[in-house]
């Protein structure tokens, strides 16, 4: 069913927008409140960061399975479902006494998390042809890119102010009036493949695109961890090497949220036209600016200056990627590719906040912006690798 294909879906991809809004400004809402949580739980900052590693690493356990579990349920069903879970989750971290069950809420949040992407992760593919993906991918990424110039800017400045509880709470009351919205607003699509009168349908292992999508999650892996190895401690960061005042935590987080609407528009606009080179310039100068970051930290201008432009390249990244992958499977695969987007990028999420807090607690702070750049610099060489790779594949074809 779905939007007529001669009509751009407007309100269910603005809806979609929203509610990417909420789930990411949620997974990362810890990054700007580690002191604040540190200090009234008695942790230390690196188990804080944890929280970010337990949430993506429950996505990255059930995103796929839950996936293929609820494949034949309608994907409007499902998103008001998890919206409903997702609700409960933060209700359970604002109200949570201890850091152990802290951590339980997590994991609820988790379980919905990977399933929400699994399933909205595709959603734009089925409300649009194909050759307004990348436009279409944009505006739902905006929600993400938003999250990171309000959302999480926003948590932290209520963390800070009035205390880190009321942040989660308020993300809860959100998700609910959002749910709402989303049962008015969002319309329903067929996601399966529709086959002709006794075809049988072949088993997704032997798709021909599915190598091709398992390159792409590859290179998310990569290109996340290393940015997620030190974006989750930020805050200890500006508050350390670049000597911000913690109240300014907020306002920082603000400037690159900013600079990544910036990215994003980019990735709108140069998408579709020069997808590859789009992506391996955001890479470079993700790279790059995180490079200037950690050698000039202690040069304020210089540091503000690197961060807003790692912004603007990482703000492209998530989009490019994604528009990537849907361009890169079959309609058979689709939702599958979906689930293993999300599952990717919630490896790197994970593994990144994990590594960076053992980073954080033998080598330093000051280590972190270094490993990141090396490691990003592996991920732009497989990028390169990969189009080469695909080019020839595609001249065989022919």
């Amino acid at each position: 069913m779905g939007a007529p294909r001669n009509t751009f879906p407007w309100a269910g991809l603005l809806t979609l927008s929203a509610l990417i809004f909420t789930a990411v400004t949620s997974e990362f809402l810890p990054t700007g409140l580690l002191p604040e949580i540190a200090a009234e739980l008695q942790v230390s900052e690196s188990k804080v960061g944890l929280l970010v590693t337990v949430f993506a690493g429950t996505v990255v356990l059930t995103a796929a399975p839950l996936s293929v579990l609820t494949r034949r349920y309608s994907r409007k069903f499902l998103v008001i479902v998890v919206l409903i879970v997702f609700a409960i989750a933060n209700l359970l971290a604002a109200l949570a006494p201890t850091y152990e069950l802290l951590v339980g809420a997590r994991v609820v949040g988790g379980l919905a998390h990977g399933l929400f992407w699994a399933v909205v992760g595709a959603y734009s593919a089925h409300l649009v042809p194909k050759h307004q993906l990348g436009r279409a991918i944009a505006i739902t990424g905006g929600g993400g890119t938003a999250a990171f110039v309000l959302g999480v800017p926003l948590g932290t400045a209520i963390g800070n102010a009035v205390g880190w509880r009321l942040a989660f709470g308020v993300i809860a009351a959100i998700i609910a009036i959002l749910t709402l919205v989303t049962a008015k607003l969002l319309p329903a699509v067929r996601h399966g493949e529709v086959l002709s009168t006794g075809e049988i349908p072949l088993p997704m292992r032997k798709d021909t695109t599915v190598p091709a999508v398992i390159a792409v999650g590859v290179i998310l892996i990569l290109v996340g961890f290393g940015h997620n190895l030190f974006y989750t401690y930020i805050a200890p960061y500006l508050i350390g090497p670049v000597g911000i005042d913690p109240g300014a935590v907020a306002g920082v987080l603000f400037l690159y949220g900013g600079a990544g609407a910036v990215g994003l528009i980019l990735a709108g606009t140069l998408g579709d036209r020069f997808p590859q080179r789009s992506l391996v310039a955001a890479v470079a100068v993700v790279m790059l600016s995180v490079l200037v970051l950690g050698l000039f930290s202690s040069v304020t201008w210089v540091a503000l200056a690197a961060i807003f432009v790692w912004g603007v390249a990482f703000g492209a990244v998530p989009s490019l990627m994604q528009a990537r992958m849907m361009h890169t499977a079959s309609v058979r695969v689709r939702d599958a590719a979906a689930a293993y987007f999300t599952t990717s990028f919630n490896v790197a999420i994970g593994g990144g906040a994990l590594v960076g807090g053992l980073l954080l607690d033998g080598w330093g702070i000051q280590a972190l912006p270094f490993v990141d750049a090396t490691i990003t610099v592996i991920g732009l060489a497989l990028i390169i690798v990969v189009a080469v790779w695909l080019r020839r594949r595609a001249a065989a074809g022919r």
